[in-house]
């Protein structure tokens, strides 16, 4: 990462990073960004609510569930994303929607599915560690600049900041049929 970031700057080219889920990795950024440096960078809600200490509970026996790429970070990892989401141009949901027996099986494909995104950032925005006139842009308008024409159309968000769900697999719309958040309540329906 460090070296994109050096080409970009020794180019005056942008760079967009993905998937960023350490503290390094971040700081590394917001530096960059500090000196001018183009590049953009975004996070996976799983790098943003799970740690690798949330494993055991994911993965009930089965630890292929907790597999992903990069792999869940130490919590001082997940804090300083969040200490640095100024730093943060983008949230993506990273859904790949492996079944639980792709995910037990003795070659577990390492990625995550997707649950509604905005729940967890909706409760983060309540508590004061995220503008709640932040996210929705961040999940749905602020990628369409880097796809290509066809691919902007305009989109929207809506939340209820009011409202507390709890994540049940069986109400996504995806052929997992699971998700790591299992059980968890958080803001928004």
């Amino acid at each position: 990462m460090a070296s994109a970031i050096l080409f970009a700057a020794i180019y005056d080219r942008p760079v967009h990073i993905a998937h960023i889920s350490l503290k390094e990795e971040i700081l590394l950024i917001k530096a960059a960004k500090e000196r001018g440096i183009l590049v953009t960078c975004e996070v996976c809600p799983h790098h943003l609510f799970l740690t690798r200490d949330d494993i055991p509970a994911i993965s009930h026996g089965h630890p292929g569930r907790g597999e992903v790429r990069p792999r869940l970070a130490k919590k001082e990892d997940v804090e300083a994303l969040w200490a640095n989401m100024d730093s943060i141009d983008c949230f993506a949901t990273d859904h790949a929607p492996h079944t639980l027996a792709e995910k037990d099986s003795e070659n577990p494909p390492p990625a995550s599915p997707a649950w509604r995104p905005c729940c967890p950032f909706t409760d983060r925005s309540k508590r004061g560690t995220l503008d709640s006139r932040r996210y929705p842009p961040e999940i749905s308008h602020q990628p369409a600049p880097n796809l290509p024409p066809a691919r902007t159309a305009r989109t929207w968000v809506e939340v209820d900041e009011d409202a507390i769900h709890e994540i049940h697999a069986a109400e996504m719309h995806s052929r997992c049929g699971w998700t790591p958040f299992e059980g968890r309540r958080s803001k928004d329906a």
